[in-house]
């Protein structure tokens, strides 16, 4: 019988998105964990992948639910069970890996640029037809990462996604989907003033770009079951 997904979900606006109907697709039960009404689970072999969320904390404020999901991952690393962290989870691998996990100069929030590596492009990204590809951003915390890091993809100020073993981080968003848009623009609303975010101008962005989003995350999700062997 095969083992489900772990998601962890650190805000019931960031969830899995695009990625849920592909592990549905493919046969997976699906735990949904609740971090912050739920013990994080410690035993990572229960699971075929653990996939770790966003949300507007940060590592370094050291809550017990995020030292949680650090203590898993290091677990998962030793243990290899491929763990794929999304945004405020990459920053947890980063931090879990011996990184180092900060408030970055500048936000990047909405539809932005990145460029992959070669790395990338040979790994996590192989099968994307631009190699500057526009994702969905939205994250002020940015991370060092340890030498043992494969540097996947990069922005113009920032690293946008790594490996480390069996754990996979990424700064973007490619699980989200234009509803999930617009719940973040009401969730974040303080940040959306803040920050001077043209919402109708993010929104045409979104008509433009959100279907080839879908396909990247299609191919992502692809390339990461192929990689270890879901």
């Amino acid at each position: 019988m095969t083992k489900p997904i772990l998601s962890l979900q650190n805000i019931p606006c960031e969830t899995l998105g695009n990625f849920e109907g592909l592990f549905l697709s493919d046969g997976f039960d699906i735990e949904k964990v609740d971090t912050r009404k739920r013990k994080v689970p410690k035993d990572p072999t229960q699971y075929s992948a653990i996939v770790i969320l966003g949300g507007p904390m940060s590592v370094y404020e050291n809550s017990d639910f995020i030292k949680d999901q650090i203590n898993l991952t290091q677990t998962a690393g030793k243990k290899k069970i491929p763990l794929l962290g999304i945004c405020l989870g990459s920053q947890i691998i980063a931090q879990s890996a011996g990184g180092t996990v900060f408030k970055g100069p500048t936000k990047e929030i909405g539809w932005r640029k990145i460029m992959i590596e070669s790395s990338g492009s040979e790994d996590l990204f192989s099968g994307f037809h631009d190699l500057r590809p526009t994702v969905f951003q939205w994250h002020g915390d940015t991370y060092s990462l340890p030498k043992a890091a494969k540097i996947l993809a990069r922005s113009d100020m920032y690293p946008q996604a790594f490996a480390i073993g069996s754990l996979i981080g990424i700064q973007f968003h490619l699980e989200v989907t234009e509803k999930m848009i617009q719940s973040w623009l009401r969730n974040y609303k303080s940040e959306v003033l803040s920050e001077k975010i043209d919402v109708q101008e993010m929104m045409k962005d979104s008509a433009a770009h959100i279907n080839e989003l879908e396909e990247y995350c299609s191919v992502v999700y692809s390339n990461f079951c192929t990689k270890f062997s879901l």
